[in-house]
């Protein structure tokens, strides 16, 4: 149980991150435009990444060429998540921009669990999940108001 909280903990601090860079990133890209700030922002997160990597001893890095070449794109949903930040942020608000991430997210999920993709435990979509969903989307409607 205590493990299952910890997870939890730390899948909401990835909200909180994802909460608190959306108006930080928005800022910024109206001050120096927004290919300009993902370019810092991506460059600030590989050399933290780099840090981190040397501190925990390389972990794998050497098998890099062993992963698929979908998993080598990967940052390319990175730049296209901050880049919508930048263009929605201005415009609707930091709530709206994280309440819109979270809904996407919400959804893709559910189709990557339905089919397993990625190597993701299945899990079909059902019936309380698509109920959830509408709840979110009801929620959504609510929040834009």
């Amino acid at each position: 149980m205590i493990e299952y909280v910890t997870i939890v903990l730390i899948g909401l601090l990835g909200g909180i991150a994802v909460g608190i860079q959306s108006p930080i990133a928005g800022a910024m890209a109206q001050r120096i435009g927004g290919t300009a700030s993902s370019f810092i922002v991506h460059v600030s997160g590989a050399i933290l990444s780099g840090a981190l990597l040397f501190l925990r001893g390389g972990e794998r890095i050497r098998e890099w060429h062993t992963l698929p070449w979908y998993m080598l794109l990967a940052g390319v949903w990175g730049l296209i998540l901050y880049l919508t930040i930048n263009v929605t942020m201005p415009r609707l608000g930091a709530t709206m921009v994280v309440v819109l991430i979270t809904v996407g997210q919400l959804f893709v999920g559910m189709v990557i669990d339905h089919w397993g993709w990625f190597g993701v435990p299945l899990t079909p979509i059902s019936l309380t999940r698509v109920l959830g969903g509408l709840v979110l989307l009801i929620g959504v409607f609510l929040i834009a108001r």
